[in-house]
């Protein structure tokens, strides 16, 4: 019996056609994903969900979708998927994370030159015939300074064109190594550098903990007098309250919206004050982008469900069906050890090193240094899969090298990683156990046994007494739960390490409690995805 596709969102005839080639029995019904109740009726039916932005595949939705087999968004974002209840459905969840770069990035150029040359307000004004040439006095985007803060993909793209136009351009992006900056002709500054020196400055971020509000009414004080700011990226990014006070103060003398916090924006802070261009939403509202997304995505999940074949899986490996069943484990155990290096490295990535010993040296390596990178990688951007994780680093000019060496230790296999900085090198290792769980085996060089939770503390400090007694008291009076509890040290008197599996995240009140009792040279919060 061939597999049913519903398509509920607007994409394009020919996109649906490639299902139909491939044999492919589907439904197009590009309305149905506005009825919320209508869907839940009918997606029983069907093995895969084609969709874009409009419809919500809630929990809820999930909950009748005993047949669903993959959901594919045409378009990176999937903040319209519940991804962990897709996971615990059995659900794979696709999207096509390079489709629309090059259009988003030509938005941005756009609205930059919209803002330099308040090009909305004069259309308007010449419209309404009242020709008012002197009020409209614009400023060149040549020899101007361009703060890009994300070089990554969209990022990367924008200072490419930015250079073209001849203007000097600075980038934030704690991923950017000095030599990838160098090769893109860009300057690598720290944010308050670039917030002094921009003369513009654009976003290219994912929203994340790390980057909301990274524009904060504090770092919008610290911009040049006269900057213009431009978001395409994400709402949430910039203290929209604050921006508009320094609009309307002169200290901004422009700004240029495509998203923002609360969307569908009807009402916004920045709305209807003089040259801030707002559109809605449209940084992938291109015929090419929106055709190329669209044919992306039928073409993979027409691979998936005829083939078994995963491309860019957001909550699976892409691996065969056969391997999947071999390297599950192994697969898991990769992108636990990558989280816990993206987490503990704040500075710029060189190169990461994967030592694989063992049984796991004769197995895809491949799909192994993937799942690694794509751990390591999430810190910075969630929407990272182990498809585009080696494209990221390799954007950020990390270098990624791997080693395979016959059985050499106590474990039938294991896997180590190294992340290299300018300043250090950080290495972990891990195995999994005959039950098929992972588990954390070396840190810094120092040998433990550590089982792997949702939510864990990691402690570095002199090897003296008193440690676990601290750790233990501290955090049961701030009511955390320890489910397991590791120690190692690299000698007596030396430099330890504990590793904590606690049942919630460690508050901010408890790490500060442990801080001040000076026993401790490190307080790290970790979290994982053991689902």
């Amino acid at each position: 019996m061939a597999p049913k596709v519903l398509v509920s969102d607007k994409l394009s005839e020919t996109a649906v056609q490639i299902f139909r080639d491939r044999g492919i029995d589907v439904d197009f019904m590009p309305d149905l994903g506005k009825d919320k109740d209508k869907l839940a009726e009918v997606i029983g039916q069907y093995d895969g969900l084609a969709i874009r932005s409009a419809t919500k595949a809630t929990a809820k939705l999930l909950e009748k979708a005993d047949n669903l087999k993959v959901i594919g968004r045409a378009g990176i974002g999937t903040d319209n998927v519940d991804k962990e209840a897709a996971s615990k459905k059995g659900v794979i969840v696709m999207n096509t994370p390079f489709g629309n770069m090059i259009t988003t990035a030509e938005h941005a150029i756009a609205m930059m030159f919209a803002v330099a040359r308040q090009i909305p307000e004069a259309s308007e004004s010449t419209h309404a015939g009242k020709w008012e040439k002197s009020k409209f006095m614009g400023v060149e985007l040549t020899n101007k300074t361009l703060g890009v803060i994300g070089a990554g993909n969209i990022g990367g793209i924008v200072c490419d064109r930015a250079r073209g136009l001849k203007m000097k351009v600075v980038a934030y992006d704690p991923f950017l190594s000095e030599e990838k900056a160098n090769k893109m002709g860009v300057e690598k500054v720290e944010l308050d550098t670039l917030l002094a020196r921009a003369d513009f400055i654009t976003l290219h971020v994912p929203f994340t903990d790390a980057t909301a509000n990274i524009l904060s009414k504090e770092n919008l004080a610290k911009t040049k007098k006269g900057v213009r700011i431009i978001n395409c990226a994400r709402g949430g990014l910039v203290d929209e309250e604050a921006l508009a006070e320094l609009l309307k103060s002169g200290h901004v003398a422009g700004a240029a919206f495509d998203v923002f916090s609360e969307e569908p924006a009807k009402e916004n802070a920045l709305f209807n004050l003089p040259n801030v261009v707002c559109t809605p939403h449209l940084g992938a509202a291109t015929t090419e982008a929106q055709e190329n997304v669209a044919l992306q995505v039928a073409e993979q999940m027409s691979n998936y469900l005829l083939t078994g074949a995963v491309e860019n899986a957001l909550n699976m490996p892409s691996v065969t069906a056969e391997e999947a069943k071999v390297m599950g484990p192994w697969i898991k155990l990769a992108d636990h050890l990558g989280a816990f290096s993206g987490q503990m490295t704040d500075e710029p990535i060189k190169a990461i090193n994967i030592l694989y010993d063992g049984v796991v040296a004769d197995m895809n390596l491949a799909a192994l240094n993937c799942a690694v990178v794509a751990g390591i990688m999430k810190k910075a951007n969630p929407d990272v899969n182990m498809v585009s994780a080696p494209v990221v680093a390799k954007e950020r000019g990390i270098q990624i090298s791997t080693t395979n060496q016959d059985k050499s230790g106590t474990f039938d296999g294991y896997i180590k990683v190294t992340v290299v900085t300018d300043k250090r090198e950080r290495s972990i290792a891990g195995t999994v156990f005959s039950d098929g769980k992972p588990r954390f085996i070396q840190i810094k060089g120092i040998n433990i046994d550590a089982e792997i939770g949702a939510n864990m503390l990691y402690t570095t400090n002199e090897d003296v007494p008193g440690i676990i007694g601290t750790l233990g008291q501290t955090l049961g009076d701030n009511g955390v739960n320890i489910a397991n509890f590791t120690l190692g040290r690299a000698d007596v008197g030396g430099e330890a390490i504990a590793l904590l599996y606690v049942d919630e995240p460690v508050p901010a009140e408890a790490r500060a409690k442990l801080a001040e009792t000076d026993m401790f040279r490190q307080i790290k919060p970790l979290a994982f995805d053991v689902a």
